[in-house]
């Protein structure tokens, strides 16, 4: 329990060649990237699936069924 506690405690900032640098923190960029690796592909299947349903059954389950 010890070395999990460890593991989410703030690292303290080390001195690098005397400098004291900032803790690496998520950015926006960070943000968008994770959104494009994980989400458009969550994305993708959900619609493919909507689309074999769609030919399978005939009803339209997809959300541009609705609009």
């Amino acid at each position: 329990m010890k070395k999990l506690k460890a593991l989410f405690q703030g690292r303290k900032n080390d001195a690098v060649m005397g400098y004291r640098i900032a803790e690496p923190r998520p950015t926006l960029l960070a943000a968008c990237w994770a959104m494009i690796y994980l989400g458009l592909p969550v994305l993708l299947l959900g619609m493919l699936l909507d689309l074999l349903l769609q030919l399978i059954t005939g009803y339209c389950s997809g959300f541009w069924c609705f609009i």
